[in-house]
């Protein structure tokens, strides 16, 4: 093609400086460390109206720590969600009659938002995650009001959040905090819970309240195991060596082990919890890890409230 400027024709990769990365002990001084406390959550940058096509829209961002580092592969991973909506719309003739606001929801990673590309067609993930989404926002809904009416919420991940560290693929994998995986789904969850509700409120849509997606996690503490391993003593009775914390706002990179995790959307005015979400072995500490999480959903629900008030203003 003469009209643009082509690349090589043989294929190319990136350069990869190998010798920083030779041993396992140089590994495991890249890992990266919680420096926030245990119910301390990450900064969170929420912005209404970006899209000006859409009936609303809102972008979430969540900042990560910037930390000194040997190597060019970023330390922790951080979440970007955009999402728009769609309505509400007549619906086409075809469709079925409905006396309640009809809600699609759909949720898609683009192909750059993880270490591991992923393709253009939505898999069972994404489908998975959708579900989700959609349980927690039509608890909010005042459907009644929009019969015949359909709305469509798009969430688009251009940044998701890992389920572990990158080193533990290089070392072997045996003590990863991906060990299991799909830790970082949970994160992309909550996320996308608190931006749909915050682009359904810049759109006009009724609602009985705004829910807040809220993360808890009960990890293995890094410092109780090293002491553990130094001193060569044995683990509980799950092969864990160490005692077991919950904090709030995990990223799963910063810990070695995940035992268990926990989502919720949460409505702080009602006190209900829409969408439950539970994953790995919390035995007799679901319910205080559910506990966690809804304190979460709340403190977030002071960005989603100032994001709220700056877009009328703005208005």
């Amino acid at each position: 093609d003469r009209r643009r400027i082509n690349g090589p024709p043989g294929g190319t990769s990136a350069p990869i400086f190998a010798s920083a990365l030779s041993s396992d002990q140089t590994i495991e001084k890249l890992r990266p460390t919680r420096t926030r406390q245990a119910d301390e959550l990450r900064k969170i940058f929420l912005k209404t109206g970006l899209t000006p096509s859409a009936s609303g829209s809102a972008y979430l961002e969540l900042q990560v720590p910037n930390s000194p580092s040997q190597s060019l592969i970023p330390q922790r991973s951080t979440l970007k969600l955009s999402c728009t909506v769609h309505g509400p719309r007549p619906l086409p003739r075809s469709a079925q009659f409905s006396s309640n606001l009809v809600l699609t929801t759909t949720v898609k990673f683009a192909p750059f938002a993880t270490r591991q590309r992923r393709g253009y067609v939505r898999d069972s993930t994404e489908r998975d995650l959708a579900v989700h989404l959609e349980t927690a926002l039509k608890g909010i809904l005042i459907g009644e009001r929009w019969p015949k009416s359909g709305v469509d919420v798009v969430v688009t991940v251009l940044e998701g959040e890992e389920d572990g560290w990158w080193g533990d693929e290089l070392s072997g994998g045996a003590s990863g905090a991906g060990k299991g995986g799909g830790w970082g789904l949970m994160n992309v969850l909550a996320g996308c819970i608190t931006v749909s509700c915050a682009a359904i409120v810049e759109a006009g849509i009724d609602c009985v309240d705004m829910v807040t997606g809220g993360v808890a996690a009960a990890v293995l503490d890094d410092t109780t195991a090293q002491k553990a391993r130094r001193k060569g003593t044995a683990g509980d009775d799950d092969g864990n060596s160490g005692s077991v914390l919950a904090v709030l706002d995990p990223s799963p990179p910063e810990h070695r082990e995940v035992i268990a995790a926990c989502v919720v959307g949460y409505l702080s005015q009602r006190d209900e919890i829409t969408e439950l979400w539970m994953k790995g072995n919390a035995g007799a500490d679901a319910e205080a890890l559910v506990d966690r999480a809804v304190q979460a959903a709340v403190a977030t629900r002071a960005v989603l409230v100032q994001a709220v008030i700056e877009s009328g203003q703005a208005r």
